[in-house]
């Protein structure tokens, strides 16, 4: 099956430039190009696609707008000639940031970067899940800097108000974030709410008694409302 995109931009050639990249890629299939978001948007409400290529500065309505507009959100890769929105971009969860003008290598990665995605929520075998695992990444936008994390190296994350704190296996780092998006974000095999405060990586428990978690070295409490959930994953 291929991949619906959708190409959002003011400027006919930058669209047509995208619209080459993507007719020599096989698995990649153009279903609309719309020349401003406010277009885009109503096409959005009718049409489920899975990849759309944004522009950010558009007339009326920017890109960043319609991300935050979107309710049920495709992956987004943005298209723009403006540096400077990369960790605005970021923070609202797109797949990656392209700057023009795009190279074909560039856009390879891109591609390459969605591909990985999909392997990691649909891998059909446990071999194709772990090499995916091992290479996806997320991006975070922490003091004005966006971080690369990798998932494989994350131990837990902790809630803090409007904040997370993501522990991984070298550093800590805090970033404007719900807990409950990082929950629907990573993938449920990997990782388990314990706590209204706490995610962790499941391969990472040591041990474990009635109230605490064992993780890394550290304690961790275990909620009640999560207790079973946690349980029923231990096999106990």
């Amino acid at each position: 099956m291929k991949i619906k995109c959708l190409l959002v931009d003011d400027e006919p050639p930058a669209v047509d430039l995208m619209s080459a990249y993507i007719e020599r890629v096989g698995d990649l299939e153009i279903v609309a190009r719309c020349n401003n978001a406010i277009e885009a948007f109503g096409w959005l409400q009718k049409t489920k696609i899975d990849l759309l290529f944004l522009d950010i500065q558009m007339p009326k309505m920017t890109g960043l707008d319609l991300i935050r507009a979107l309710h049920d959100r495709p992956r987004i890769i943005i298209t723009t000639a403006y540096r400077e929105f990369a960790a605005d971009g970021f923070d609202l969860d797109v797949l990656d940031y392209l700057v023009k003008p795009v190279s074909f290598e560039r856009f390879l990665k891109a591609i390459a970067k969605y591909n990985q995605y999909n392997l990691l929520r649909q891998a059909d075998t446990p071999e194709k899940a772990v090499d995916a695992f091992e290479q996806a990444y997320m991006y975070f936008k922490v003091n004005k800097q966006v971080k690369k994390v990798y998932l494989k190296d994350i131990v837990y994350i902790e809630s803090i108000k409007d904040y997370v704190k993501i522990v991984t296996t070298d550093k800590a780092l805090i970033t404007y974030q719900r807990l409950s998006y990082m929950e629907e974000k990573l993938p449920e095999n990997k990782f388990l709410r314990i706590h209204k405060s706490y995610i962790i990586a499941i391969d990472r428990i040591s041990g474990y008694n009635n109230d605490l978690i064992h993780i890394e070295g550290q304690e961790l409490p275990l909620g009640r409302s999560y207790k079973q959930g946690f349980l029923k994953v231990v096999n106990v």
